[in-house]
């Protein structure tokens, strides 16, 4: 199974540049594509966004800051809805929200915008590879594969979630989980304080240290287990909704 999960994106991706490998004038098809992967990258950007704050309403939260860089539309998405901030370091950020404590609430969160990936970017991988269409194969790369490249923030951060959790319980601890610290949507920032500012994760002695590591290198493995799954059960999805679909019905004859 482990096999299967690994290799189904990876088959997917193959099928799409298959017809773009054998293309005789490349620029042809890579111009749209290019095109169509700018594109699609720049309005995904602020609907991502959106779904993290609107998930995390929606699962019983609350929302007060929500930053979307000015170069993804922050401005314009701001004039039209009053918790959005047109500034951020990163592309886009739900900076203030409150999950009233419910780890349930904080994992929809991080999760609600792959939604997307489930119901809209896989099933267009496969079309584009059953189609080849380079176009739809660029329109495709940034939903279908959002969660592999989301591995060292979002990924990383609903594994650490799970992770945190799994060690409260097993300490038989109730409340607040254990290293709480150490959830974060940024790994890379959180290895670069782990090294140089332990004390500011709540860490401090041999033990604790090891105990952070550890947490980390859990979280990190959760986050890739986590992406596999989330690509897979769209690949579920695409086969219950391209089966239906007439797509296909004319070809062959």
């Amino acid at each position: 199974m482990l096999r299967r999960l690994f290799k189904q994106p990876l088959d997917d991706v193959v099928a799409c540049l298959e017809p773009i490998v054998v293309e005789r004038r490349p620029v042809r098809v890579m111009v749209p594509l290019f095109l169509s992967l700018v594109v699609s990258w720049f309005v995904y950007v602020p609907i991502h966004e959106l779904f993290h704050a609107y998930g995390c309403m929606w699962a019983g939260g609350s929302v007060t800051k929500l930053e979307i860089s000015a170069r993804y539309g922050g401005a314009i998405v701001a004039k039209y809805i009053p918790f959005v901030v047109p500034a951020s370091e990163y592309a886009g950020r739900l900076s203030g929200f409150d999950t009233k404590g419910s780890d349930v609430i904080y994992f929809v969160t991080v999760f609600m915008p792959y939604v997307l990936t489930l119901f809209f970017g896989v099933p267009l991988m496969k079309l584009a590879g059953r189609r080849r269409r380079p176009m739809l194969f660029g329109l495709a790369i940034v939903t279908a594969l959002a969660p592999f490249y989301s591995l060292p923030g979002d990924y990383f951060e609903m594994g650490s979630i799970l992770v945190t959790r799994m060690v409260t319980v097993l300490r038989g601890w109730s409340g607040p989980p254990a290293y709480a610290e150490l959830r974060s949507d940024d790994v890379f920032k959180l290895l670069e304080t782990y090294v140089t500012q332990p004390a500011e994760l709540g860490l401090s002695g041999a033990g604790s240290m090891i105990g952070g590591a550890g947490v980390i290198v859990l979280s990190a493995g959760a986050a890739l287990l986590l992406a596999l799954v989330t690509y897979y059960a769209g690949h579920g999805f695409s086969k219950v909704l391209l089966k239906r679909s007439p797509i296909d019905a004319g070809r062959g004859r």
